[in-house]
């Protein structure tokens, strides 16, 4: 690496032409169904408009599933104009944002109901609704009892148009709950009858990534992957359909070498004691840039192609590498936080499992000092 000028601590790089091959992974999976790719939390921490884009561009999706209104609005800024659904109930200014910037609404209650309603007349526009029901994760959603009369009155509220009708799978990713995610599909196959009855088809959709994987059953109309467009499955548990790519490559560089003799020890707490003399590289990475302190003393980096331990606690700004006795590392070299490296690959899974986590929050932890790379589909 070369030190001249200003360089950054670290760059996460996402790939581009990973997502894609993922997402046709998808395609390949559910056949005709539509499919809703999850851009939210700025696309699991890779770049919501760089990821919306090439869907776009790429036609790799139908629809993108942001969870703010200030998510779609970005979205919409950057000249995306593909479907946009907000995953969650719009509730006061922004239900008038949400409208302003063509995003789909979700409603689950006479009040949002009636007040994208009221806005959509207020601004002379029409606005498409679609319906959320609690078929069982008991999160967001009404009771299905009460969606046809819901959905009645969204289908007689002026400039509405039903658009669709969606609920969310809780444990689609755990075997063992196999018997409750079954009757849990039956359960929103029944309700959409009801629904449709009233409104005349509709769009919906039901499974994430792990539905999409394990129940068949589930994809109804339109699928949306979540984790997996970004190159995990949602847990060890579930099966492998293929190869997963990951989205992100995580890279920074050593920012300096010391020796240290046996009984040395590293770090806060000096919870690392050299069993021999050995080389500590040190690299300008921390909990502060979401590699998290969970994985001091029990995290690896590759530095030069080879795997070498976490040394000591993860500081805020900086970690610390056992590098051995004998070393060819030097100042400036490349470390890998997480990507491959030959054969061998340091995933987002594998720092989870460490974290005692899911791979959506090691991705979503990566903040904002890590200076950002793309490489195009």
């Amino acid at each position: 690496m070369n030190l001249a000028g200003v360089i950054a601590p670290s760059t996460a790089t996402t790939r581009l032409d990973h997502i894609h091959a993922n997402l046709g992974l998808v395609r390949a999976r559910v056949g005709n169904r539509k499919v809703l790719a999850a851009v939210k939390a700025n696309a699991y921490g890779h770049g919501a408009v760089e990821v919306a884009r090439m869907i776009e561009a790429t036609q790799a999706a139908d629809w993108l599933g942001v969870s703010t209104v200030e998510e779609g609005v970005e979205l919409r800024e950057a000249g995306v104009r593909m479907p946009i659904l907000k995953l969650n109930v719009a509730r006061g200014d922004d239900v008038r944002a949400a409208i302003a910037a063509d995003l789909t609404l979700i409603v689950v209650d006479e009040e949002s109901i009636t007040a994208a309603g009221r806005v959509a007349a207020e601004l002379d526009r029409r606005v498409e609704v679609q319906l959320k029901v609690d078929t069982g994760m008991h999160r967001l959603g009404c009771a299905p009892r009460d969606a046809p009369r819901l959905a009645a009155l969204a289908t007689i509220t002026p400039r509405m148009r039903v658009g669709g009708v969606m609920s969310h799978l809780p444990s689609a990713d755990v075997p063992a709950q196999n018997d409750y995610t079954v009757a849990q599909i039956a359960r929103f196959a029944r309700v959409c009858a009801e629904i449709e009855a009233i409104t005349g088809p509709v769009v919906k959709h039901l499974a994430n990534s792990a539905g999409i994987i394990a129940y068949p059953d589930s994809w109804f109309d339109m699928v949306r992957p979540g984790i997996m467009v970004y190159g995990a499955y949602p847990s060890p548990q579930i099966a492998r359909i293929g190869r997963l790519l990951p989205g992100l490559e995580w890279t920074t560089w050593l920012a300096s070498l010391t020796h240290i003799e046996a009984g040395e020890s590293v770090g806060y707490g000096r919870t690392w004691t050299a069993p021999h003399d050995t080389w500590i590289g040190t690299f300008p990475v921390g909990y502060a840039d979401g590699y998290s302190r969970a994985l001091s003393n029990r995290g690896r980096v590759f530095v030069g192609g080879q795997a070498y331990p976490i040394a000591g606690r993860v500081c805020m700004d900086q970690t610390m590498v056992d590098l051995g006795p004998r070393t060819d590392a030097k100042v400036g070299d490349e470390v890998t936080l997480i990507g491959r490296r030959g054969t061998s690959e340091i995933t987002t899974t594998e720092l989870a499992d460490i974290m005692g986590t899911i791979p959506h929050e090691v991705m979503c932890l990566i903040g904002d000092r890590v200076q950002r790379a793309v490489v195009p589909a």
